[in-house]
């Protein structure tokens, strides 16, 4: 079965703790249902910066903080999982299958 990351992109952070607490728990909910399909949870990701060839500069307001990796029978499947993910109520996500190197 083809593994897809579940990339986290941007993502509103409330100050408030109970709130954090509550979204965290909706998360944790979403990857505990998925069951033997969520493969990796990931990790959040912290501060980082933006490399190409000739400059390192900071981020933009939409960078990666964190991903998952899931298993899914195709591109669909994988996307009725992601659609399904809280972080949706405060970030957006990008799906891509992992390709097995040969």
């Amino acid at each position: 079965m083809p593994k897809y990351v579940i990339a986290y992109l941007g993502g509103k952070q409330t100050a408030n703790p109970q709130e954090r607490a509550a979204q965290m728990a909706k998360w944790k909910a979403w990857v505990d249902g998925l069951g033997d399909r969520m493969i990796n949870p990931g990790m959040p990701l912290g501060q980082g910066k933006l490399v190409t060839s000739n400059a390192v500069s900071e981020r933009g307001p939409n960078h990666l903080t964190g991903f998952s990796i899931v298993l899914a029978d195709n591109m669909d499947a994988a996307l009725d999982i992601a659609q399904r993910c809280p972080f949706l109520e405060i970030g957006t996500i990008e799906i891509a299958e992992a390709m097995e190197m040969r």
